[in-house]
């Protein structure tokens, strides 16, 4: 099944500190129209709250755009609704179908696989912290040595720093 989907991890964004997934996205997954997933879930709100979906603002909307090539040529009449992992777990109940269930657990297990990459870079982070500290007052006589293990350092947890909206996971 996965040789022949596309990489989930690709298709999660981050927004308002969120791992999310976009309505467009997970209809193309799910192989629906957009319209009738919004429908979908229209017609089962309840199930739905504010933290499980949202509605992106016209601005997210443009920086996410002006981020994705994808995105460029895509016109919508309204903005794309955002569904967290919670929300995307609660589609299941939504669409009923067969493939609906295997997509689903395919997404979830991706959002899983990169909750444990973020609490690994997390750690990394931290630990490049509490050495960049260690050097800083170990130490003041080699400064040039150190100010450039200090840019080594700034740089790995600038890499390792989960980034803003628009940032597609890899």
């Amino acid at each position: 099944m996965e040789n022949n989907l596309i990489p989930i991890q690709n298709l999660i964004y981050e927004i308002r500190g969120h791992k999310v997934m976009l309505d467009s996205d997970l209809a193309l997954l799910y192989e629906v129209p957009t319209k009738r997933l919004n429908e979908a879930v229209k017609r089962n709100i309840s199930r739905f709250p504010q933290h499980y979906r949202f509605q992106l603002t016209k601005n997210e909307w443009n920086i996410l755009r002006s981020q994705i090539a994808t995105f460029e040529n895509d016109k919508r009449k309204y903005m794309p609704y955002a569904f967290t992992e919670q929300g995307v777990a609660m589609l299941s109940s939504v669409l009923n179908s067969e493939k609906a269930i295997q997509i689903n657990m395919y997404i979830i297990d991706t959002f899983v696989a990169l909750r444990r990459v973020a609490i690994e870079h997390k750690d990394l982070s931290q630990r490049i912290d509490e050495l960049e500290n260690y050097i800083m007052t170990y130490t003041k006589e080699n400064n040039q040595e150190i100010e450039r293990i200090n840019q080594a350092l700034n740089y790995l947890i600038d890499i390792t720093k989960p980034a803003k909206i628009g940032f597609k996971t890899e």
